[in-house]
C-alpha cells in the first residue's frame, strides 16, 4: 500500500563528526556573544555555577537519550520518543516544539552573523539602515549577510550529511583552538585578572536568585546535544556509542562556556566593564572586553572563533530541523513532499529549503524582535526533554516483577532514578520559564509569541488529523520506528 513506502537515510556519520554536530551546535555563537548579558544577570560566578550545573542536568537527561538511541537508532528524536511513550497526539507535539526552536536558532545564528559584521565594520554596515525594530537599526547590509549564510548552509547541507559532518568537526577544532588563545592571551596580558570577577554574584539578586536565573537557560544554552538523535539512523557506528559522545559534548561545552565567562569577566572589573558597555552603547560587549587586552588582534581572533561557533550552529541545526520535518513527513503528520529525498545527495532536502524559507524572513524584522522568539523557543527544548526522559522512565524498571515480564522492559533501577531526576528537572526548567514570578520568566512579547506558535500548530493538527489518526498503529510503528512492534 502507498502508506508502506518509507525511505531510509544514508548512514554516513562518523562518531567525531557526530560529537561535533552535537558539541559546535551546543556552543554556537552564544559563548562569545551573551557573556556580558549573562553577567550582567548573575554576576561571573553566578553564571559559571548556573551552566555548570546545567551541563549536569542535561547529561542526567542524556542518559535517558543514550538509551532510546540505542535501542531505536531512528531519525526523529523526540517526535520518536513522544510517539512510543505516549502516543501520535503528544509526538506531533514535542515535534512542533522542537521544529520551532531548531528554525529559531539557524535563524538566530545567521543574524550573529550580521551582528559581528555590524562590530567590525560599523560605518559600512550602518550606511544601508532601512528601518528600526523594538530599538535596532535593521540594515539592507545585515539582511544580505544573513540571508547568504542561510543560502550557503542550506546548499552545504544538501550535499549530504557527511560533507556536514566533515565541516562541522573542523569548524568545532578552530573554535576550541580560538578559545585557547584567547585563554592564554588573558593568562600572560597585564591588565585580566581574576580578582575582577568581584563581586562573583549579582549584588542586586541573592545568590541562589543568580544562579537558578542562569539554570533555567540551560535548556537553550546547551540545545545541540539533542542533535545526536536526530541524526542516529545515518550512524556508520553501533548506536550504543552514542550516550558517550552526548557526555562528551556537553563536558566540552560547559568547559568552553565557563572559559569565556571567565576571559570576559577577568579583563577589567566587571561592574565597570557592564557601565563601559552602555555608556559607549556597544554591540558586542564580549569583543570590546576582549580588545581591552588585546587589541585589534583579540578582536579578529574572537571575530574567527564567533564565525566558527555561527557555522556550527548553522550546520548542526541545519541537520536537526531537516531530519525532524523528514521524520514527520515519513510519519505522514507533514505534508508528503518533507519526505522527498535529494535524487543525487539522498538528503531530506525539502526539510533544509523549508527551514532556509522560514529563516529568511527573519533578518526583516531585526535582532531584537527574533530574541522573543528564541526566548520563548526553550520552552519548546524543555518540553523535548520531558518527552524523551518520561519515556525512558516507562522503559526502565526498578526491580523484577510481574509487569516487567514484557519485551520492552529494562531492569536498571539507577537509570530510571536518573530519568526521574530528567523529568524533573525538565518540568523546573518549564516552571522556571512559564511561571510569571519566576527569576527566568519569559518577557510579555515571548508569551505572546508562545500563544501564536501553539496556535498555528492546533491549525495544522485539526487541518491534518484525518489522515494522520487513519493510519494504524503497526503502520505508524513501521513508519517512525522501522517495526511494527515496540
Amino acid at each position: 500500500m502507498a502508506e508502506r513506502e518509507r525511505k531510509k537515510l544514508e548512514k554516513s556519520l562518523k562518531p567525531h563528526w557526530v560529537w561535533a554536530i552535537a558539541f559546535g551546535s551546543a556552543i554556537g555563537w552564544g559563548a562569545f556573544v551573551l557573556p556580558t548579558d549573562w553577567i550582567a544577570q548573575a554576576g561571573p560566578l553566578g553564571v559559571v555555577i548556573g551552566l555548570s550545573l546545567g551541563a549536569v542536568l542535561m547529561m542526567i537527561i542524556g542518559v535517558s537519550y543514550g538509551f532510546l538511541i540505542e535501542k531505536f537508532p531512528v531519525t526523529g528524536g523526540e517526535f520518536a520518543y513522544a510517539y512510543i511513550g505516549f502516543g501520535r497526539m503528544y509526538a506531533f507535539v514535542a515535534g512542533w516544539f522542537l521544529t520551532l526552536g531548531y528554525i529559531c536558532i539557524v535563524a538566530l545564528n545567521a543574524s550573529a552573523l550580521a551582528l559581528l559584521a555590524k562590530f567590525l565594520f560599523p560605518s559600512f554596515i550602518e550606511t544601508g539602515n532601512m528601518y528600526n525594530v523594538a530599538g535596532y537599526d535593521v540594515s539592507i547590509i545585515q539582511v544580505a549577510i544573513a540571508s547568504a549564510a542561510l543560502i550557503v548552509f542550506a546548499l552545504l547541507n544538501v550535499r549530504g550529511a557527511s560533507f556536514s559532518g566533515q565541516t562541522q568537526f573542523v569548524f568545532s577544532i578552530i573554535l576550541i583552538f580560538g578559545i585557547a588563545l584567547l585563554a592564554v592571551g588573558a593568562l600572560w596580558a597585564e591588565g585580566p585578572s581574576l580578582t575582577h570577577i568581584t563581586p562573583p554574584f549579582s549584588p542586586e539578586k541573592s545568590t541562589i536568585a543568580s544562579i537558578v536565573t542562569i539554570l533555567a537557560i540551560a535548556p537553550f544554552a546547551y540545545v545541540g546535544f539533542d542533535n545526536i538523535p536526530q541524526a542516529a539512523e545515518e550512524f556508520d557506528f553501533a548506536p550504543k556509542k552514542a550516550f558517550r559522545l552526548i557526555i562528551w559534548s556537553l563536558l566540552a561545552a560547559g568547559l568552553a562556556y565557563s572559559a569565556m565567562i571567565l576571559i570576559t569577566a577577568s579583563t577589567m572589573p566587571w561592574q565597570e566593564l557592564l557601565q563601559q558597555i552602555e555608556r559607549t552603547q556597544s554591540v558586542w560587549g564580549t569583543g570590546d572586553a576582549i580588545q581591552s587586552y588585546m587589541g585589534r588582534i583579540g578582536v579578529w581572533l574572537i571575530a574567527l572563533s564567533v564565525c566558527m561557533g555561527i557555522f556550527t550552529g548553522l550546520n548542526g541545526f541545519y541537520i536537526s530541523a531537516s531530519r525532524l520535518t523528514f521524520a514527520m513527513g515519513r510519519a505522514r503528520i507533514l505534508p508528503d513532499i518533507f519526505r522527498k529525498l535529494h535524487p543525487k545527495y539522498k538528503t531530506p532536502y525539502v526539510g533544509i529549503l523549508f527551514t532556509m524559507g522560514v529563516c529568511l524572513i527573519a533578518p526583516w524584522f531585526g535582532r531584537e524582535a527574533l530574541l522573543w522568539v528564541v526566548d520563548m523557543s526553550s520552552t519548546g527544548v524543555a518540553i523535548a526533554y520531558f518527552f524523551c526522559t518520561a519515556t525512558a522512565y516507562k522503559f526502565f524498571h526498578w526491580k523484577e516483577n510481574s509487569s516487567t515480564s514484557q519485551k520492552r522492559a529494562t531492569i536498571a533501577p539507577f537509570r530510571k532514578l536518573l530519568s526521574l531526576i530528567g523529568m524533573l528537572s525538565s518540568l523546573c526548567f518549564l516552571a522556571l520559564l512559564l511561571i510569571p514570578w519566576s527569576p527566568a520568566s519569559l518577557g510579555r512579547e515571548s508569551y505572546i509569541a508562545l500563544a501564536f506558535w501553539i496556535l498555528i500548530g492546533l491549525v495544522f493538527y485539526l487541518f491534518n488529523y484525518k489522515r494522520y489518526r487513519h493510519i494504524d498503529r503497526k503502520e505508524m510503528n513501521y513508519l517512525i520506528l522501522e517495526k511494527e512492534e515496540i
